[in-house]
């Protein structure tokens, strides 16, 4: 499993409103500018983060975008199966359904869907929170 840089990139603007969500509504380019990623990639991700409920954006002089979740609320996990659709290791796991004409004999197919279980959960049990908390590796020790 990769996490492209659609999906690394709206982790980082889900942290930065996070971070900055005393301030109101925080522009895309206050957000490009801090963390150096291009305005118009950040425009294609924002909408994705709008059409999932995630955040809210208001449009003129004094807009910008909110969390509409707060961190404490919001995992990791969330915001990458939102840019990233799967997070399953093989395709075979991409749908709930299982297709693959050899699912029934498959030999390694147990060792697939734990794999996902155990990536699901961790990335589950991470918030923006934590995340703003530097708790992380604290976690994975417990």
């Amino acid at each position: 499993m990769k996490i492209s840089t659609r999906g690394r990139y709206a982790l980082r603007v889900m942290l930065d409103l996070a971070e900055h969500e005393q301030e109101g509504c925080v522009s895309l380019r206050d957000i490009a500018a801090r963390q150096n990623i291009s305005e118009k990639y950040l425009e294609a991700i924002a909408a994705i983060l709008v059409r999932a409920g995630c955040v809210a954006g208001t449009r003129g002089k004094g807009g910008g975008y909110r969390l509409l979740l707060a961190p404490e609320e919001c995992t990791v996990g969330q915001v990458l199966k939102l840019t990233e659709g799967s997070l399953a290791p093989v395709a075979c796991l991409d749908h709930a359904l299982n297709t693959c004409k050899r699912a029934d004999a498959c030999r390694t197919l147990p060792m697939w869907q734990e794999l996902a279980r155990r990536v699901d959960e961790y990335l589950e049990s991470i918030t923006l929170a934590d995340l703003l908390a530097g708790s992380v590796g604290e976690k994975s020790e417990e």
